[in-house]
């Protein structure tokens, strides 16, 4: 399922926090920063219509099988498979050493039952990164608020999938300051977060969502462009929890790599922020 938002649709959405963090603003009076809300905010205003954001959601059937989440039916190119979503877990003495293949049944438990997973990555329209590039100023301001409007989108997109689309909490009611707070149902934890260090998993949720149908190219790391883009997993279940990975072991490393079948320096390469 592929949705398009003007601005004024997602805006709403936006935790300004976030902004103000990216701005480096933490020296800034209020005043200062409520001047610098209303310049972002003019020019959400000024720009909705001529830019859009963009999402694409699909939902699957799922079971986990150690630490691998196993993602059941059609590809991006409708070929009928399972695709293998590796996950990491935590390995730190005094963590609770968490997984997210934890918090989707597994098959071994359930007599095949098997649980549904959303996969989902949003982003912004191209331009808003490139159209402002004769004005350092503008061109920053833009950038952050690409970001944070493919930020607002995936959250828009998951209240819609939990009420409408998914539709396994169809009579939800927060509002967006509850949202922002994380006070709804699952978790929507996001490549290249904490729970989901390794942004190379780009390529494995490509092969579900076909990403260029949104504009959305990839890097040899697996990284997004354009930049402001949020790709991810929803999960459903009310235990489902964020966690960070923390530092992982050789041992852990090695076991990822087979499992993702890449290079095991390649893997190093990736993980170099969790060895």
């Amino acid at each position: 399922m592929t949705l398009d938002y003007d601005i004024g649709d997602v805006s709403p959405y936006i935790n300004w926090i976030y902004f103000f963090h990216a701005w480096g603003s933490s020296r800034m009076s209020l005043p200062e920063r409520e001047q610098l809300q209303a310049e972002a905010e003019q020019r959400l205003q000024r720009y909705a219509g001529r830019y859009r954001t963009h999402a694409v959601f699909r939902l699957f059937k799922a079971y986990s099988e150690g630490e691998d989440i196993v993602v059941e039916g059609q590809d991006a190119r409708n070929e009928k498979r399972e695709t293998r979503i590796p996950c990491l877990r935590q390995q730190q003495q005094g963590s609770d050493y968490l997984c997210l293949a934890d918090f989707i049944n597994r098959q071994s438990e359930t007599g095949n039952q098997t649980s549904e997973i959303g996969v989902f990555v949003t982003s912004v329209d191209q331009g808003m990164e490139t159209d402002f590039d004769g004005d350092p100023y503008e061109k920053m301001m833009m950038q952050l608020l690409a970001d944070r409007l493919a930020e607002a989108t995936a959250e828009r997109l998951h209240e819609e999938v939990r009420r409408r689309y998914w539709g396994y909490v169809p009579d939800e009611q927060l509002s967006i300051a509850e949202m922002q707070q994380e006070h709804f149902k699952g978790i929507r934890p996001a490549v290249g977060y904490p729970s989901l260090p390794d942004t190379s998993l780009n390529f494995v949720l490509d092969e579900l969502l076909d990403m260029k149908q949104i504009g959305i190219r990839l890097t040899e790391s697996g990284a997004m462009k354009p930049h402001a883009s949020v790709s991810g997993l929803m999960l459903s279940l009310p235990e489902a929890r964020h966690f960070s990975v923390g530092k992982i072991g050789y041992d852990q490393l090695a076991d990822y790599a087979r499992r993702r079948g890449l290079p095991l320096e390649l893997m190093r390469k990736f993980l170099g922020g969790n060895l």
